[in-house]
């Protein structure tokens, strides 16, 4: 696996509705690969996180968005989950965020449901991306190029369609924050 050297990675999620599983195996790939995650969110204390419908852990905020510097992240990681891109793309800061962010030319990873948070930024035009399959109609109207692949990489762009794609998405991240 490539090697982080010591970069800082933002995991950014909402309150609650995450994928467990997408924050856990990115934010573990990371770390295995010398890297610093930090969660994230739309407000303090701890965010709820699940196994499809059924709640599952919990996990400490890092850091509220809206207080956030993208200039201090080396990678932006945005797990899926319904709940919480669409929770996500409510939030004007969290949205202000991923557009500053995109916009400074910084790499990002997202997966599954995370790609409507890329929606709102307005960040996907003439994008080739994949994401969850109910996704795609969004996408297209945002100007994206939606493929059904399991990891799709343009240019500072890494997506993937689901959890069962986490191994090759895990790889593509890391290679594109690496690089």
């Amino acid at each position: 696996m490539t090697d982080l050297d010591g970069k800082t990675i933002a995991f950014l999620v909402a309150r609650e509705g995450i994928e467990q599983v997408e924050l856990t195996e990115p934010w573990s790939a990371v770390e295995q690969a010398g890297g610093t995650p930090r969660l994230l969110s739309t407000s303090s204390g701890k965010v709820q996180a699940f196994n499809h419908l059924d709640r599952a852990d919990t996990f400490g905020v890092d850091q509220v968005v809206g207080d956030a510097d993208p200039a201090a992240y080396d990678g932006l990681v945005l797990p899926g989950g319904v709940a919480n891109p669409d929770a996500l793309r409510m939030d004007a800061d969290a949205v202000a965020f991923v557009r500053d962010y995109v916009a400074a030319g910084r790499p990002v990873a997202a997966i599954c449901h995370a790609p409507w948070t890329l929606v709102e930024a307005d960040v996907v035009r003439d994008k080739r991306v994949t994401s969850w399959p109910s996704l795609q109609t969004d996408l297209r109207n945002a100007g994206a190029d939606w493929v059904d692949e399991e990891v799709v990489v343009d240019g500072k762009l890494v997506t993937s369609r689901n959890p069962d794609d986490l191994p090759a998405f895990n790889e593509a991240m890391i290679e594109l924050f690496a690089s």
